[in-house]
């Protein structure tokens, strides 16, 4: 079976993105540089494009110039098991970013995230109608997700 690798397109700070990228996710690792040479099109020893791994998924990137943004209609999504790891993430994601709804936010180079507790599947995924609605009311006024929150939302249902 072939293997899916996202391909991430950078104005001109790929290497600048990856190490920030490395420093918020554990087991992760640039596993190749390819920088331009003498022969061009760009700057010798500047970074053409790259390969690097976050927590086991496998990325490459380019530097591609300012022709393409990053857009909510792609979006990486953390699966978080609690309060800890969603404040642990959206914490280091959104600095220099910008805070969206219900879990999402645009990290410093543009690039959309969701940051999702487990419970809060479990909660807008229950069988009770009236509970998975109270949770998803809750969840959309949100911009983090609190997981106590949630629960409250749906205490007493």
């Amino acid at each position: 079976m072939p293997t899916i690798t996202p391909s991430l397109w950078f104005d001109n700070d790929l290497e600048e993105a990856m190490a920030y990228y490395l420093a918020i996710f554990p087991n992760s690792s640039i596993e190749t540089i390819e920088r331009y040479t003498d022969a061009g099109p760009g700057t010798p020893g500047d970074v053409v494009s790259a390969t690097f791994t976050l927590d086991g998924q496998r990325f490459t990137g380019i530097n591609g110039g300012a022709v393409f943004a990053f857009t909510e209609a792609v979006s990486f999504v953390i699966d978080c098991r609690d309060q800890a790891e969603v404040d642990y993430y959206w914490d280091r994601l959104v600095a220099g970013g910008q805070e969206s709804q219900c879990g999402w936010l645009k990290d410093r180079y543009g690039l959309s995230w969701q940051v999702v507790p487990r419970r809060l599947t479990e909660l807008t995924c229950d069988p009770d109608p009236a509970r998975a609605a109270a949770a998803t009311r809750a969840m959309l006024g949100m911009r983090r997700i609190v997981i106590a929150e949630l629960d409250e939302a749906v205490s007493g249902l």
